[in-house]
Order: structure tokens, then sequence, then C-alpha cells
């Protein structure tokens, strides 16, 4: 859907939407703003982390591989004033979808663009004949999973446990929570 205008009563949070934004189909000469938000977002992570190799040396680089993922539906970006101020899309898993990324400008988030990317992809990911929709946001980032629980992603699907390989394993005594009676690190 090119041109599509949000309305408030299309979301279920509760932000006003800036009256000029517009979400729209990424278009080719999209690639520097999309790479750069894909920057922005991958250093979000290595903030979360404290690790800043995660996305290698090039991280908006990524965004090019993401692309290129078969199924891809989008993307699709949203435009504040005439400037690419988010980036959404759904990838395709086994009749399912998941909407990633979504991302927003750092300075304009809390404004309810993020709110109209998931409403996009979410009414795109139903136009589509897809029964569910998922998110995963990484378990450090508390922002991202209250504002996915505010938009209705609220049904805990599964869980993903990673195991670190490095010899000298970090110390953890971080962040964690209790599921099962299990301690988990995040």
């Amino acid at each position: 859907m090119v041109g599509h205008r949000p309305q408030c009563g299309e979301q279920k949070g509760t932000a006003t939407l800036p009256e000029e934004l517009l979400i729209r189909d990424y278009a080719p000469g999209d690639l520097p703003v999309c790479r750069a938000l894909w920057a922005e977002l991958t250093q979000w992570h290595r903030d979360l982390y404290d690790d800043q190799t995660i996305g290698g040396p090039d991280p908006g680089g990524y965004f090019d591989t993401y692309l290129a993922t078969p199924g891809l539906r989008g993307p699709w970006v949203a435009e504040l004033g005439g400037r690419v101020v988010g980036l959404t899309g759904l990838l395709p898993h086994w009749g399912e979808c998941e909407i990633e990324p979504v991302v927003v400008s750092s300075g304009l988030r809390a404004q309810g663009i993020g709110t109209a990317l998931v409403a996009h992809a979410v009414a795109q990911a139903r136009a589509a004949g897809h029964t569910s929709v998922t998110v995963r946001p990484v378990a450090r980032n508390a922002a991202a999973i209250s504002f996915f629980v505010r938009q209705g992603f609220d049904m805990l699907g599964q869980i993903e446990l990673s195991r670190d390989l490095r010899e000298e394993r970090p110390t953890r005594n971080g962040p964690h929570l209790t599921l099962h009676s299990l301690r988990l690190d995040y």
C-alpha cells in the first residue's frame, strides 16, 4: 500500500500521530537513510549489551542482506515532512510472519511513528492471510518489550536460549528472570 496515512484509531497505542506522517513502500532512493536507521538500531543493541562488535564493522550494510531475504514483504518506511524516519517489514515463517525490524530515528521516538509502523505491518500480515504475527525484541530491550506489549503482543510464543561458546565466558551478575523456576540471564 503506497501513501497510507495512518489514523490514530488504527493503533492500540495512545500517541498522537503527527499529521504529516506517511507510511509508504520502500524505494531504492531510501537506501542510504535505511542503512543509517539499521546502523542506529545496531548501535542501540551494541550499547544494550556493551559489545561494540555486534553487527560487524559495517552494521548499516546488513540492511542490504535484509533486502535480499527471500519472501520479505515490504519493507515500508515512515516519512515525516518528506524525510524517512522509520522502517519496518515482514519476514515469512512457515505460514506465519515476523515484524522485523521496527526502527524509528532516535530523536523522533515516542511520537506514534513506531505504533503506526507496527499497525501497518499487522494490517499487511492480515491482508496476506496470516493468522499470527510475532516480534522478537532482544531480552535486554525493556523499552521495546513494553512497546510491543502495548501494541497487543502479549502472548509468549517461544523462548530462544543461547550458549556462550567463548573460552572465557564473562561473569554473569547482570539482569535475569526466573521462568519455570529456572534462572535465565539476559
